[in-house]
């Protein structure tokens, strides 16, 4: 029988890391653009469009991620669209993270004072450019500790991706562990990674909402 070392584990599991982190990017960027979308409509003068986007939001959120990545990948196959497992992957994610991401987000933006809102209109601004040029500028300070909060949730939601049969870190670590038959060191590798992945964001987090925090007190 073929003996694994240490490394030999950390190796294989730090090369499955690497799609962790492709994929976590690319759900959070893709996530965040469409989410500002979405947010744009929910907080838009259109009910219909309001209900539009509160209907997604509402959708993506109550209903298990694992479904979602089902549908992305199995529905889209019987449309007679072949998706790989990483496409399907990326798009359920992305889909989810946008839909948290608003919701997150619209919290930020009502916190702004209707006085913000009713000065820019008196000075002849239009619902774009009320956002663009007062109200979002103030919601980053209130919208960063949550956002990169959540972005530690977009990391651990890409271990359900393995389901699909997405190799990332949780799916490799099944692998590893059917190969060297020690589940105990490689799931504790697999949660040591995690925490390497998701405890700086927390950091930053801390870091970059004392250092808006200070700004905006000299300001």
């Amino acid at each position: 029988m073929t003996e694994f070392t240490l490394w030999d584990i950390v190796r294989n599991l730090l090369l499955a890391a690497r799609w962790t982190v492709v994929l976590s990017l690319v759900a959070f960027v893709c996530g965040g653009l469409l989410g500002l979308v979405v947010l744009m409509l929910r907080t838009g003068r259109s009910p219909i469009v309001r209900q539009v986007a509160r209907g997604y939001i509402e959708l993506f959120q109550g209903t298990p991620l694992l479904m979602q990545l089902f549908l992305c990948f199995f529905g889209l196959a019987l449309l007679g669209v072949n998706v790989s497992p990483w496409a399907a992957a990326g798009i359920g994610l992305t889909l989810w993270t946008a839909a948290f991401l608003a919701e997150i987000w619209r919290g930020c933006v009502e916190a702004i004072a209707k006085g913000q809102w009713e000065a820019s209109a008196s000075l002849g601004m239009g619902y774009l450019q009320q956002m663009r040029y007062v109200v979002l500028p103030q919601s980053l300070r209130i919208a960063v500790p949550p956002t990169v909060g959540f972005s530690v949730q977009v990391v651990k939601g890409t271990a359900v991706t393995s389901i699909i049969g997405f190799v990332e870190l949780s799916k490799a670590g099944t692998v590893v562990t059917n190969a060297t038959f020690e589940p105990f060191t490689v799931y504790g590798v697999v949660a040591l990674i995690y925490f390497a992945l998701c405890w700086p964001l927390s950091k930053a987090s801390q870091s970059l909402e004392r250092r808006l925090n200070a700004a905006h007190r000299h300001h």
